[in-house]
């Protein structure tokens, strides 16, 4: 798994660390059980602080997506791809039903609606 930073994307380092991870967990790139670069070396690997790469890993153990262990390092947890899918479904499900009642309001259709969804599916591809 390679990691890119940008320092001039305005989002914070630790936040670019934690959605490659979870893009790497949610793709399969990093399987349940795979162990993380431990946090010396991608701190000095990404050139910046232990403290940034500590807070990105913390706070994908508190989302239940990795597993801190003392003295081993930090380890993909095996529910992690199911939590963040349910997740996903859930924040989806909520902008759709923003979607829908902007979409209500402008008088748009949904065959329309359906197919605003379906050009914009295809050209994330």
């Amino acid at each position: 798994m390679k990691l890119i930073i940008s320092s001039v994307s305005g989002e914070p380092i630790y936040e670019q660390i934690k959605d490659q991870i979870r893009a790497a967990v949610l793709s399969g790139e990093l399987a349940a059980g795979e162990a993380l670069p431990s946090l010396r070396k991608l701190a000095k690997e990404l050139r910046i602080s232990v403290l940034t790469v500590t807070r990105a890993y913390n706070e994908l153990a508190d989302e239940g997506i990795v597993e801190n262990i003392q003295g081993k390092g930090t380890f993909v947890m095996s529910q992690g791809t199911e939590l963040m899918k349910r997740r996903a479904r859930t924040r989806i499900q909520r902008i759709f039903g923003e979607t829908c009642t902007a979409a209500k309001a402008a008088d748009i259709p949904l065959l329309d609606l359906m197919a605003m969804l379906e050009t914009s599916y295809k050209d994330q591809s």
